[in-house]
């Protein structure tokens, strides 16, 4: 293997998988593919494991935020080593292992990223937890501290607490002082939520949902809900808060429209946030303070990435529909 983009050596290939049209698993391919050279300011990764995340089902689907661009390999957070610098690349050694938040590309032997997209990785940590942290971390870091307001002693609604975001979202939660109450479909579920620190467990679908976690709030609701279901649940998230309160909108897992009354929002002074890691990983300050707080948590041992079912590359489609079923617990992983 080369080290240097410039050195004169045979073509050599990697698999990767590749789709030409949008759809869903049927559409996914493992083809071989030219072995990426990195261009200027960027980095060529020995990829050991890829976290897949709902936003890669979407992209392969054409329904993401952003155009999908074909053709294109997928696969936008992903772990390994240090195997190439481009131009002008400096901070990093060939054989580091490191993490990156690439947008795509991570399902493959190989990937090229830009080196402001490398991210270091804790010596703790395994490359299937390295693959886990990115999104998940970085997510629940930007929603709790930078556009929740967290302040210590308050109440958080975590949704979907057992998969790999509402995991990282317990951890940092409780590493900031906040009572987390985690919201599951099935007890299996709410045992992973509070075995990493919920101080209280609901099912989502039980009856009396929003009584429910206002009681376990203390009696006038939550001050923060982090809603990734979308669709008719939303109302129950507004209904949820205490009086200024704040809804972070991180996604839509439901896939159903929600419909809001901006009016409605008044009578408690209620907020409704957007969040968009792909837009936060771009400002620089709040990625500094991101970044010094990960670092501290994960090497404290105050929390730890979930790392889920692990498939390979030639089950992708596979991972996707198991994602799909939300049957996960924790990172789902590929490993090429």
């Amino acid at each position: 293997m080369t080290t240097e983009p410039g050195t004169k050596s045979a073509v050599k290939t990697m698999r990767a998988l590749f789709i030409e049209q949008l759809g869903g698993p049927e559409v996914l391919q493992v083809r071989e593919l030219p072995l990426p050279l990195p261009r200027a300011g960027e980095v060529r990764l020995k990829v050991e494991a890829v976290g897949i995340n709902f936003a890669d089902i979407l992209t392969v689907r054409g329904e993401y935020l952003t155009r999908t661009r074909l053709p294109l390999v997928p696969g936008m957070e992903y772990a390994g080593t240090v195997e190439a610098l481009g131009e002008g690349v400096s901070g990093l050694q060939l054989g580091q292992r490191v993490a990156a938040l690439g947008g795509s590309g991570g399902l493959a032997e190989y990937a090229t990223v830009p080196v402001t997209s490398v991210l270091p990785v804790p010596p703790n940590l395994s490359a299937r937890e390295a693959a886990a942290f990115p999104v998940s971390f970085y997510t629940a870091y930007f929603s709790l501290a930078t556009l929740g307001q967290a302040r210590e002693g308050e109440t958080v609604v975590v949704q979907a607490a057992a998969g790999a975001l509402g995991t990282a979202s317990i951890q940092l939660a409780k590493a900031m002082g906040l009572q987390v109450i985690a919201l599951a479909s099935s007890e299996e579920k709410l045992q992973v939520a509070r075995s990493l620190g919920a101080d209280h467990a609901f099912l989502s679908g039980q009856k009396d949902l929003v009584a429910t976690v206002k009681a376990a709030a203390g009696g006038n609701g939550a001050n923060l809900v982090l809603e990734v279901v979308g669709g008719a649940g939303f109302q129950d998230s507004l209904a949820m808060l205490a009086f200024r309160g704040r809804v972070v909108v991180i996604g839509a897992a439901s896939q159903e429209a929600s419909s809001m009354r901006p009016v409605e929002l008044m009578k408690k002074n209620l907020s409704v946030i957007g969040m968009w890691l792909t837009s936060m990983m771009g400002d620089a300050n709040a990625m500094r303070e991101a970044n010094a707080f990960l670092s501290s948590v994960l090497e404290n041992g105050q929390a730890r990435p979930q790392v889920g079912q692990v498939f390979t590359l030639e089950q992708t489609g596979e991972a996707f529909e198991f994602i799909m079923s939300r049957a996960s617990t924790g990172k789902v992983i590929i490993e090429p």
